[in-house]
């Protein structure tokens, strides 16, 4: 009988995966708290393990995604994330991960208007009209709205802090971990915000 092929899908936040082992640091309930509006089917589990030690053998895990994940860890973890990626994953099997552009946000904020208008608010009314500071607004016309929480995330939790990548220095890291068929590509968070890359790679 053929083995089940396993997936794991890291820092699953609103958008855990059939088929894959959903894992994140908040609970399904804290999830269905965050994103009221998501449907999470019955049966859905998440699992709160420890992404630096990942509970699985050597060369058993046949697919890794990491979607709008590695942004949120700090440069000293960075290499024990993909070490450890390498670690689990079989030869052979598919990385694949998303991340903010750097770059092309950054582009972007040079050609904003430079136009501060006032201190942060996420009172009731600031919400209903849509505050220009970019909590709760998706304009990219001003610098320091939505633009800068593209750059530095939220600002507003604990975590929620941005380290910024680009498509040059995620090449290098999964080349100098010797991954190959590379490749990456640039699309939209949800269709219409953030510019991302996008990233496949092939363990050797």
């Amino acid at each position: 009988m053929k083995e089940k092929a396993l997936r794991i899908n890291i820092g699953c936040g609103g958008r855990p995966l059939p088929g894959y082992i959903n894992i994140d640091s908040d609970s399904l309930e804290e999830m269905q708290k965050r994103y009221p509006a998501q449907n999470f089917p019955e049966g859905t589990e998440i699992f709160d393990y420890d992404i630096f030690n990942l509970p699985y053998e050597d060369n058993s895990v046949s697919e890794i995604r990491a979607d709008s994940l590695i942004e949120h860890l700090s440069f000293k973890d960075e290499s024990r994330f993909f070490v450890e990626i390498k670690r689990v994953l079989k030869k052979g099997a598919v990385l694949n991960l998303s991340t903010t552009d750097f770059e092309e946000i950054a582009r972007m904020w040079l050609a904003a208007k430079d136009d501060w208008k006032e201190f942060f608010r996420d009172d009731a009314e600031a919400i209903i009209k849509e505050h220009w500071f970019g909590q709760y607004s998706y304009s990219t016309e001003n610098r320091w709205g939505y633009l800068n929480a593209m750059i530095f995330g939220s600002q507003n939790g604990e975590g929620q802090f941005h380290k910024n990548y680009t498509e040059g220095k995620l090449a290098a890291i999964l080349k100098y971990l010797g991954f190959v068929n590379i490749e990456i590509s640039r699309f939209r968070w949800k269709g219409d915000r953030d510019p991302m890359l996008r990233v496949t790679a092939v363990r050797n």
